[in-house]
């Protein structure tokens, strides 16, 4: 909530926020066209049959955008799902590869991975910022000890087994840059002022085509509240930690259960 009010732009991460808010905008956007602006409605008037077409062309082109934001934001839930699933079987390989190390190092190094497991599914599972960078740090405290227990025998003992081992390790490691990319990487903002400027253009052009009536009517509102619908939909989708689609860690807990089972 912190950030929200330090950055207004930030909102489009808190969708609970985005809805109303955009709600709020694009019906404002209709109330002015449709109160506010007389001469440009009597203008509208005279050419309604074209001014019909220039609406119908931008809510299309409205409709169109939402559809490719949705897409960008389900393709980067899908990435991050199955890095999710990646990381697990990495995470599991490497416990096995466990096996090929000197036994005090194999001991040591399952020790430290299942620590580890519990730290990814926090990561998962953590929406407060100062606990991600408590578990950030505990991470990367994690994967410097497993690297060291790894490598060291690798450097006094290189053979292709160790290779192995010490492969697997590398392989857990990237699984894990790779799953702090993908979250990272969301929705431009530019594209979310291109989409929202559209969207209000929109409104205001519904409102300026409604019929003269005093106040705008009831049914005038309803398209800023679905064009809001979606806009929510899409950032709660591209919002892995504060929205309401979520990315469960359902791999990593399943590979932990089985770990720490007798």
């Amino acid at each position: 909530m912190s950030s929200l009010l330090e950055d207004p732009i930030a909102i489009v991460r808190y969708p609970i926020f985005f809805l109303p808010v955009s709600f709020v905008v694009l019906s404002l956007a209709t109330w002015i066209g449709a109160s506010r602006l007389q001469g440009l409605r009597a203008q509208i008037a005279e050419i309604r049959e074209d001014y019909r077409v220039v609406e119908g062309a931008t809510l299309t082109l409205l409709a169109l955008i939402i559809g490719f934001t949705f897409s960008m934001a389900l393709e980067r839930y899908d990435q991050r799902k199955n890095l999710e699933e990646e990381e697990a079987n990495a995470i599991g390989t490497e416990y096995l590869r466990a096996d090929l190390l000197p036994e005090a190092d194999g001991a040591r190094a399952r020790e430290l991975i299942v620590q580890y497991i519990d730290q990814r599914i926090r990561f998962y599972r953590t929406r407060d910022e100062q606990s991600l960078l408590e578990t950030n740090s505990e991470t990367a405290r994690l994967q410097s000890a497993l690297w060291t227990v790894v490598v060291g025998p690798a450097e006094a003992q290189p053979t292709p087994v160790m290779a192995l081992a010490v492969a697997g390790m590398n392989d857990m490691l990237n699984t894990q840059g790779y799953t702090q990319a993908a979250w990272v990487n969301r929705i431009p903002l530019a594209a979310w002022a291109l989409l929202t400027s559209i969207a209000i253009c929109s409104a205001l052009l519904v409102g300026l085509g409604a019929r003269n009536t005093p106040s705008p009517s009831h049914t005038h509102f309803i398209l800023p509240l679905v064009i809001s619908i979606a806009f929510f939909l899409v950032a709660d989708i591209d919002s892995p930690r504060r929205g309401m689609i979520r990315i469960p860690p359902q791999n990593l807990m399943l590979l932990a259960t089985s770990l720490k089972s007798p």
